[in-house]
């Protein structure tokens, strides 16, 4: 079930703001952070230029955001080499998205941005 609307404008605002933040517009020649919504799925990208060709950019999924709409909770999943994602249980299901987000940010275990 997709998220519901108001919700949806939240999390759009709130994954814009980080985006924005992490990768601001200064650096859009040499990196991109940009997130997508397919359902109750928030899936956090990273994108790149090739390292061989400039004129290509490369994306890779750091983090993804599931909401769970009976209990209004976030909770936050890890990719692996073969972008299969995990249950990342180091953080508990939140209602606010903004702990999930820093926790990315934060990243102890290096597994988002390395």
């Amino acid at each position: 079930m997709p998220i519901p609307p108001i919700q949806k404008q939240l999390v759009e605002k709130l994954m814009q703001n980080y985006c924005d933040k992490k990768a601001p517009k200064e650096l859009n020649e040499s990196i991109q952070l940009f997130y997508y919504i397919r359902g109750n799925n928030i899936t956090l990208v990273e994108s790149r230029p090739s390292w061989h060709d400039k004129t290509e950019w490369i994306d890779m999924k750091i983090a993804q955001i599931r909401f769970e709409n009976e209990s209004k909770t976030f909770t936050l999943y890890c990719p692996d080499r073969n972008e299969k994602w995990h249950l990342y249980d180091f953080i508990e299901a939140s209602t606010e998205l903004e702990n999930l987000l820093k926790e990315i940010d934060r990243d102890p275990t290096g597994i988002f941005w390395g």
